[in-house]
């Protein structure tokens, strides 16, 4: 019996032994078949990294004059922008319904501006007037003509927002005329180029009118169809770049910049 109590301990030993060799076998295995550790290649990471950016670009939606905010936000936001995009329709209905009448008034019906100012100046007066002396034999109240005054804080911060204008227009003049910016030079006398002709076309009247319905329905056209213009419009720049790039290869390359243009360098 003795020796038989011996045997099953010493083989339930050898099991034991067995078992923990398994495991040490079997961890050092393990740790054979695990992975090298990457090391990192600045170079590397520097040509993914430029890879992902190409694919981002690929996969970025090309938006008009490559704004990243909505329309609304583009064009100010607040109520403008609401009356530009038709949001408040009475009032984008009512201003385009003055400018109308102002239009046809003047345009279509041939009359000027100071003989309609005397005109509204003589009928409210006349209005007025009758109306104060009608009061006394009527005894009723006379009417309240209200006090009219211009703020003076309005008419500064008015000014004050034409001068920064006139200035930021009169400091890109500059920059344009220095030689440095060939491609706003070109658009620059592109765009007068074209406002001259134009303006031969129309009266100032009837240019402005022309901008400000314009104003009233482009915006708002483009809001709705927004995905076929900027399909369109990213193939026509695709286009233009194509016959840019030849031009100014052959042409505007050759041109010399001015001496304003290479001290601003």
């Amino acid at each position: 019996m003795s020796d038989h109590g011996a045997g099953d301990s010493e083989s339930l030993i050898e099991k034991i032994a067995d078992r923990i060799q398994g495991r040490d076998s079997s961890s050092s295995d393990s740790d054979d078949e695990k992975p090298p550790v990457k090391q990192h290649d600045p170079i590397v990471e520097a040509a993914d990294m430029k890879a992902a950016e190409k694919e981002r670009e690929k996969k970025r939606i090309y938006r008009l004059f490559g704004r990243e905010k909505p329309v609304h936000v583009v064009l100010g936001g607040g109520k403008p922008a609401d009356v530009l995009l038709w949001r408040d329709k009475k009032i984008s209905a009512g201003g385009v319904g003055v400018a109308t009448a102002i239009w046809v008034l003047f345009e279509l019906l041939e009359y000027h501006l100071l003989t309609l100012v005397c005109h509204i100046l003589m009928v409210a007066l006349a209005i007025l007037f009758l109306w104060s002396n009608a009061t006394s034999f009527i005894n009723k109240a006379p009417p309240h003509i209200p006090e009219v005054q211009i703020p003076e804080r309005a008419v500064l911060e008015f000014v004050s927002v034409v001068r920064l204008e006139i200035n930021e227009s009169i400091a890109f003049l500059r920059q344009i005329a220095s030689g440095k910016e060939l491609k706003k030079f070109l658009a620059v006398i592109g765009g007068l180029w074209v406002v001259s002709i134009v303006g031969s076309w129309f009266n100032f009247l009837t240019l402005f009118y022309t901008l400000f319905i314009l104003l009233h329905t482009l915006p708002v056209l483009y809001e709705k169809y927004e995905g076929q213009v900027d399909a369109f419009a990213e193939k026509a720049g695709i286009e233009l770049k194509k016959h840019y790039a030849v031009v100014d290869e052959k042409v505007l390359s050759k041109i010399p910049r001015g001496p304003l243009g290479r001290k601003l360098d």
